[in-house]
C-alpha cells in the first residue's frame, strides 16, 4: 500500500532527509511511502508560476496513486496547520481514503490562537471552542475516515523533526489497514 506523506516538511532545510526516515518508517511497517517530491519534474525554463502548478498537478497524481495518507499537522507559521496539508487531507478525503495525523504540538487548537477577550481573537472573531487540535474540519475528515490523530508537545528543537508520533501514527495505520 502506498501512503502519502503530507506535511510541511518540504520547507525543512534538508527535505529529503527527513523525507527518506519517514519512507523507511513507512517500510518498516509495509507500506510504501509517498514524499511530495517523489515524482521527477523538469522545472527548467517554466515561470515560478508554472512551476506552481506543476508542483501542484504532480502532488494530485502522486495523491491519487496513493491509499492513503498521514499528515503532519504540525503548527506551521500561525496558530493552524499547513495550508497545503489541509488541502491535501481534504483531496485525500474526497477520494474516500483513510487519512491519519500527528501533531508535535500537544496544546488544543483554542490553546494557540491569540485571544483578546474570552473565546475572540484579536480581530474580534470567535475562536473555535471544540477541543480539537487544529479546525472541526480536518479532525472530522480523520475521524469520519476511519483515522486517528496522534498529538504529543515535543521539545521546541525538534518541533518539525521529531518523528515519534509519526511512527506511532504509521503503526496504528498498519493495525488497522494491512
Amino acid at each position: 500500500m502506498q501512503l502519502y506523506l503530507a506535511g510541511p516538511d518540504v520547507f525543512l532545510p534538508d527535505p529529503l532527509k527527513i523525507a527518506r526516515l519517514k519512507q523507511e518508517v513507512c517500510q518498516k511497517y509495509g507500506f510504501v511511502g509517498m514524499f511530495p517530491w517523489d515524482n521527477s519534474l523538469d522545472l527548467t525554463h517554466l515561470s515560478p508560476y508554472e512551476m506552481g502548478i506543476a508542483i501542484y498537478k504532480s502532488n494530485i497524481e502522486l495523491m491519487d496513486s496513493c491509499n492513503l495518507v498521514v499528515a503532519n499537522m504540525t503548527p506551521f507559521r500561525g496558530s493552524s496547520m499547513d495550508v497545503g496539508t489541509a488541502f491535501e487531507m481534504g483531496y485525500m478525503a474526497a477520494q474516500g481514503k483513510p487519512i491519519f495525523g500527528y501533531s508535535n504540538d500537544g496544546r488544543l487548537y483554542v490553546d494557540r490562537v491569540p485571544v483578546s477577550q474570552p473565546g475572540l481573537d484579536p480581530d474580534g472573531l470567535t475562536i473555535e471552542q471544540f477541543e480539537m487540535a487544529d479546525n472541526l474540519m480536518l479532525e472530522g475528515a480523520i475521524f469520519s475516515s476511519g483515522g486517528v490523530l496522534t498529538r504529543q508537545s515535543v521539545h521546541p528543537e525538534f518541533y518539525y523533526t521529531d518523528l515519534t508520533l509519526f511512527e506511532a501514527a504509521v503503526q496504528i495505520a498498519a493495525e488497522r489497514l494491512l
